[in-house]
């Protein structure tokens, strides 16, 4: 299985004062590397030289230097990493290959102190170690913003459906609109002939009829004027009683809001302060767990095998031989840290302290999630109810200066509107003195005439309204497939982000039991049956609300010699086993998370609990899924592996 940046060319390590290296550099080359050699051989620092260049933060600088550097090179590229000791602290810069190696960390370098192989050995929380890599938050802020689009889109298409609905209304009225201009515009000619008919010569003077035409021009002229104004006074009316209750909304909405002074930055720093505590607890748990392991294992076997000689010239013969009978009758053990004999209940009292203390320590390590969990939950909180308050403060300022100006503009209008209301009334007056006798019939036909040259205006500006309203409709409905696939596109990501966690679970609970089976299958490990996890849901406490939450629980299927099987425990595993168990769970992890993607290399080390033909077909087994396999044995553990191979016997 190839990375997106494959590993084509050799790779030379150049390394100074890393672990108990003094200077060194080696070639590589594609595929397995086997670095062999006795114990003590460096083997351990060079496999964190390489983490140290990749990006890790797991690497340790020589004890008597107070710097080191490391250097990586293949495909053209150089990556470097420098190690400086300041104030008792290793400081680490250069450029690695890296930026962020906690994938790598987990699932590629399987050293002994490996999280993932430590997890399997001590019992912890698999499901855990497996979803640490995902940001669960990140997860439900997108699914937050995804819903909130899903709700836009649903909102527009909801309104392009009842704008659909309104088209043939609005095509009905435009045709009755046309009819009706259709026939002020006939009115009108039939008026305007009339007026031509009037023969204004013989009875007044020429000067006489014009002064009467430009009255009535002027009279309808400022009436339209009239109306324009008072049309756009009631409009602006209209836009501030909006603005007014817009304003009411947002102030009511505003005052809703907890005034919280409390810092999510802050809440931050705490979760992280926490979470520090929780993988200093992982690790004191872990190794509390060793320790009683070893001693139970040690007072199994009655401690180590002790000969407790006697001084000849002390004690005589028979002193002797009675000292022995007295030490044969007794519940004694040989202390295993100092080589006396020590009654074996002082040991287990002190076995049952050791665990009591390890249960406390989990204990302890659960309420730290229980209160990280709901630091993180209120974080959350905060930071929405900041952002939307921030969202309605610009809003209402922004509320605040549109109602400013449209009290300006009012203001300005109402003025425009009793000078020309009194513009009205005086052409109004002035029309008035030429209507008599001899000119009336011509004034009321110019008076019906204005009437409907104004009323035909009125019809052409609802017409050409409900022409552009038509023409928006129809522009807004040719988006409609474009929302709808929008839409389903929406719905596709809500679909995978919610059961993004429950597939990555799924995945890595069925490449953990595929592996495993094929694994057992290779190593033929004659009792174990099956080595499988299961996923299920169980409910937990978290603060005052039970939520449901899933665990792997890890089963051991073996069979006795008379054909009977039954269900052990990680505990009843041999070291072998549970070596192989831990470098499964790992490569599984290494799979799920395509950390081949990110690092083209695998590590591994300690495999000194597993027989050697095992160790070659193990290896042969993760070659397949790793571009750069480097693997650290004992020179009478490499022998069962391919000549094939890449051998590296001195760093």
């Amino acid at each position: 299985m190839s990375s997106q940046q494959s590993v084509t060319s050799s790779i030379t390590v150049a390394a100074e004062n890393i672990g108990g290296i003094d200077s060194t550099e080696v070639t590589l080359a594609p595929g397995v590397n086997v670095l062999t050699g006795r114990n003590a051989t460096n083997r351990t620092s060079f496999l964190q030289t390489i983490m140290a260049a990749l990006g890790s933060r797991r690497s340790s600088l020589k004890g008597d230097a107070d710097a080191g550097r490391v250097e990586l090179s293949f495909d053209d590229e150089r990556y470097t990493r420098s190690l400086t000791r300041r104030n008792g602290e290793v400081v680490f810069d250069g450029d690695p290959y890296l930026d962020e190696p906690e994938l790598a960390d987990l699932f590629a370098f399987l050293l002994e102190s490996n999280e993932a192989r430590r997890a399997v050995r001590s019992g912890d929380d698999l499901r855990e170690l497996i979803m640490r890599p995902i940001d669960t938050d990140e997860i439900e802020a997108e699914i937050s913003r995804l819903e909130a689009e899903k709700r836009d889109l649903d909102g527009r298409l909801e309104e392009l459906a009842q704008l659909d609905s309104e088209l043939p209304d609005l095509e009905a009225d435009r045709v009755a609109l046309a009819d009706e201009i259709e026939a002020t515009e006939e009115q009108i000619a039939d008026l305007e002939a009339d007026l031509e008919a009037f023969d204004l010569d013989v009875e007044a003077s020429r000067e006489r009829k014009d002064a009467i035409e430009s009255a009535f021009a002027d009279l309808q002229e400022a009436r339209t004027e009239l109306e324009s104004i008072e049309y756009d006074l009631e409009t602006e009316r209209e836009s501030r009683a909006e603005l007014k209750a817009e304003r009411d909304d947002l102030a009511a909405e505003l005052e809703a809001l907890d005034d919280d002074p409390e810092s999510p930055d802050r809440l931050e720093g705490r979760v992280q302060e926490l979470r520090d505590r929780k993988r200093s607890l992982d690790t004191t748990v872990s190794e509390l767990q060793s320790v009683i392991r070893f001693n139970e294992e040690r007072l199994a076997e009655d401690g180590f095998d002790v000969d407790l000689e006697v001084d000849d010239e002390a004690v005589g013969d028979d002193d002797g031989d009675v000292t022995d009978q007295l030490l044969a009758d007794s519940d004694d053990v040989v202390c295993w840290t100092c080589g006396s004999r020590v009654d074996r209940d002082r040991i287990e009292a002190t076995l049952d302290r050791l665990r009591s203390l390890r249960q406390r320590k989990l204990d302890e390590r659960s309420d730290l999630q229980e209160r990280i969990d709901e630091l993180s939950d209120r974080r959350k909180e905060l930071r929405e109810q900041r952002r939307k308050r921030g969202e309605i403060e610009t809003r209402l300022e922004a509320v605040e200066d549109e109602l400013e100006r449209r009290a300006d503009r009012i203001e300005a209008l109402e003025g425009d509107l009793a000078d020309q209301r009194a513009r009205v009334e005086e052409l109004e007056s002035d029309t008035e003195t030429y209507e008599n006798a001899e000119y009336g019939e011509v004034i009321d036909t110019h008076r019906e005439l204005n009437r409907l040259e104004l009323e035909l205006e009125d019809l052409e500006a609802e017409r050409d309204e409900v022409d552009a309203r038509i023409a928006e409709i129809e522009g807004k409905i040719e988006e409609r497939s474009d929302l709808k696939g929008r839409r389903e596109t929406v719905e596709d990501e809500l679909t995978d982000l919610r059961t993004r966690v429950d597939r990555i679970e799924e995945n890595a609970v069925d490449a953990f039991n595929d592996h495993m089976d094929s694994i057992l299958s290779i190593l033929e490990y004659r009792n174990i049956d099956r080595i499988w996890i299961e996923r299920r849901e169980r409910t937990v406490r978290e603060g005052r609300r039970k939520v449901s939450r899933t665990a792997f629980d890890l089963h051991i299927v073996r069979t006795t010699e008379d054909g009977r099987t039954y269900e052990d425990t990680v505990d009843h595993l041999s070291e072998s086993e549970r070596e192989v168990t831990g470098l499964v769970f790992a490569l599984a992890g290494y799979l799920v998370h395509d950390v081949y993607e990110v690092v083209p290399f695998m590590l591994l080390d300690s495999l000194e609990a597993i027989d050697s033909n095992r160790i070659a077909d193990l290896v042969a087994y993760f070659e397949e899924y790793v571009d750069c396999l480097v693997v650290a044995l004992l020179r009478e553990d490499a022998e069962a592996l391919s000549e094939s191979y890449t051998y590296v016997e001195e760093i």
